[in-house]
């Protein structure tokens, strides 16, 4: 992609997740995803009301009077984004391909991050990882990850969201927030997941067109599997393969599900064809109950 088409579309995404970040998800994130601890801040005159376990006895007994201990919420908290950019991801059928989806998702995660005063890091994936950002905070930090985002091209075609992880756990210390975004059209992950889960608060954010959940009818069509790149045609006027087709998309998506909820992970649902926005608030909004 041509540098200066690069920029405008990054500047683009800039504006509108931004945007989002500050107007919509500002309080939400910051409700949803508390801090580390409680750390001190200052010590004050006693107030009527004041909790007396609170109370620093140092200070009260040389000035005489009584003072409690001020304590503030630890903000700094580190944010991942384990990002799926196998083949299946640029597809779509509707208003975006997926990973433009993916692209905006995690722009407006990055942007409520910092405004946060929170670190953000990345690191894209196929089938084996294609690339690891460490974290850092600031706008020039978020607008590389956009950037890269935008115009990556991975080399991997397949999808191993277990390599994944393996490497997340490896290389990632530190509690994080964790948002791992995929299709999750792929098995074999629990161990990892499991590892992760216990580690950091780890997030699946499933994205879904219509089309993969059920094929239309429109007769025979000759169509290319986005990850192997094989060319076969398909009878789309077979009930029985269109049950078929259904029942395997169920089958991902109940995996997806099953494996988040034995390890205690939360799960976000996003279809391409509806607003990503109303699915972040109404996540945010429960996280934060």
């Amino acid at each position: 992609m041509e540098t200066s088409e690069l920029l405008k579309k990054v500047r683009k995404i800039e504006i509108k997740t931004k945007g989002l970040s500050k107007h919509l998800f500002s309080g939400e994130y910051h409700s949803a995803f508390k801090g580390r601890g409680m750390s001190f801040s200052e010590v004050r005159d006693y107030q009527y009301g004041d909790d007396v376990r609170n109370i620093d006895w140092n200070v009260t007994a040389r000035t005489g009077d009584p003072h409690v201990k001020i304590f503030e919420e630890e903000r700094e908290l580190t944010v991942m984004l384990l990002i799926d950019m196998s083949r299946s991801s640029f597809f779509g059928t509707v208003n975006q391909l997926k990973n433009e989806v993916i692209t905006e998702i995690c722009a407006v995660l990055a942007f409520s991050a910092i405004n946060n005063n929170d670190k953000v890091g990345v690191a894209f994936f196929s089938d084996k990882v294609e690339k690891y950002i460490p974290a850092k905070k600031g706008r020039q930090h978020i607008l590389r990850i956009i950037r890269e985002l935008i115009d990556f091209e991975p080399q991997g075609h397949g999808t191993d969201i277990g390599v994944m992880l393996e490497y997340f756990n490896n290389i990632v210390k530190k509690r994080s927030i964790c948002f791992l975004l995929s299709d999750f059209l792929a098995k074999g992950y629990e161990s990892p997941l499991r590892i992760a889960a216990r580690r950091h608060d780890v997030i699946g954010v499933n994205i879904i067109d219509p089309r993969e959940e059920e094929l239309p009818d429109v007769g025979l069509i000759r169509a290319r599997d986005a990850e192997s790149g094989e060319m076969r045609w398909i009878d789309t006027s077979s009930r029985r393969l269109r049950q078929h087709y259904a029942a395997w998309h169920q089958d991902h998506l109940a995996y997806f599900r099953n494996s988040f909820k034995k390890v205690g992970a939360d799960v976000v649902n996003i279809r391409t064809n509806e607003s990503y926005v109303n699915a972040l608030l109404k996540f945010f909004q429960q996280r934060a109950h």
